[in-house]
């Protein structure tokens, strides 16, 4: 919604003001004086991220240049894949250490930082200037569009089974310690950072191999988690694996949003973030059943690889339904 209200703003004025609600949320979150106010805290701050990302990855384009804008999309999920190595594991040292608020502080001076960054690098231009909200709209009505989001929320939705309860799989499946959780937390971003660098590349290349080979590639981790991950020494490489094999499969999501979508490129761009959003919801919903209803803490898995495999199915079933050859972007 805020990337189609702000249509027509100049993209950096979009980053500069998003980073502001950002700062503001993650401060309001700081002082929260009850559970109620820190969650309506979080919402406004989580506002902000697809709309980011959409403005992001067309600004990046224009850094980067004409007919580099796969490099640039790439380069924006690793800023999502950096914050994950190390943003993740250091909120939670920080949550662990000196408690919520302070991490919370530590996230409001990351946003002060960013905001300078843009300030002093990003070019003032009339090249970042938006487009008529008309234009970006149309895109709404294409039918391919909204398959992709449902291929993106589904098929992704594994690595938030699995990463939302890390905490569990490493201190009651595994029966570590908490301070082994950053270690983990760590070794599934590195994995994202991994995946990203090279499914990007695949993105380039191949028209599907991206979501085939990572959705298949995710599934089979899924299943030795779910059968073996109480060893430390199995699940540690699993997170790696997850995260990389799902890595790899986004760029190549993009890549068809943009292709059914060349003239929204910001809205498409901010529809990848809304169904990443949408895939953290239904993972995290998913695992938190199979808890609930007393299966274990391993469990998790098992919702998102059913959830993983209705999306590899619906994309397969979108594959036969317009072919490549329809989607300019798509090879």
């Amino acid at each position: 919604m805020i990337t189609v209200l702000a249509a027509r703003v100049n993209r950096r004025t979009l980053l500069l003001g998003l980073v502001v609600l950002f700062v503001v949320g993650n401060g309001l979150s700081a002082v929260a004086p009850d559970l109620a106010f820190l969650v309506a805290f979080r919402f406004i701050a989580g506002t902000v991220q697809g709309a980011f990302f959409g403005a992001g990855a067309v600004v990046a384009a224009y850094v980067y240049g004409p007919g580099r804008g796969d490099k640039a999309f790439a380069t924006v999920m690793g800023g999502l894949t950096v914050a994950t190595i190390v943003g993740s594991p250091l909120g939670t040292w920080i949550g662990q250490s000196a408690g919520w608020r302070a991490m919370y502080a530590a996230v409001v001076a990351l946003g002060l930082t960013a905001g300078a960054a843009l300030v002093a690098w990003l070019p003032r231009t009339d090249d970042l200037h938006g487009t008529p909200v008309a234009s970006e709209l149309g895109a709404l009505r294409r039918t391919n569009v909204w398959l992709m989001v449902a291929v993106a929320a589904l098929g992704i939705s594994s690595i938030f089974a699995v990463y939302t309860f890390v905490g569990p799989f490493v201190t009651d499946a595994a029966a570590r310690d908490a301070s082994v959780i950053p270690i983990a937390l760590a070794v599934f971003g590195l994995g994202m950072a991994v995946g990203n660098h090279v499914g990007g590349r695949v993105a380039d290349s191949s028209a599907h191999r991206g979501v085939v080979w990572g959705y298949g590639a995710t599934l089979v981790l899924l299943v030795v988690i779910g059968v073996g991950g109480e060893r430390l020494a199995v699940l540690l490489p699993c997170l790696f694996g997850v995260g990389a094999a799902m890595m790899f499969a986004i760029p190549t999501i993009q890549v068809g949003l943009t292709g059914f979508g060349p003239d929204a490129p910001t809205l498409m761009g901010a529809l990848n973030l809304a169904a990443l959003n949408l895939a953290n919801s239904l993972g995290a919903i998913g695992g938190a059943v199979t808890i609930d209803a007393a299966w274990g803490p391993l469990s998790t898995v098992w919702a998102g690889f059913v959830l993983t495999t209705a999306g590899l199915l619906l994309y397969v079933a979108t594959i036969v339904r317009v072919g490549s050859a329809a989607v300019p972007a798509l090879r």
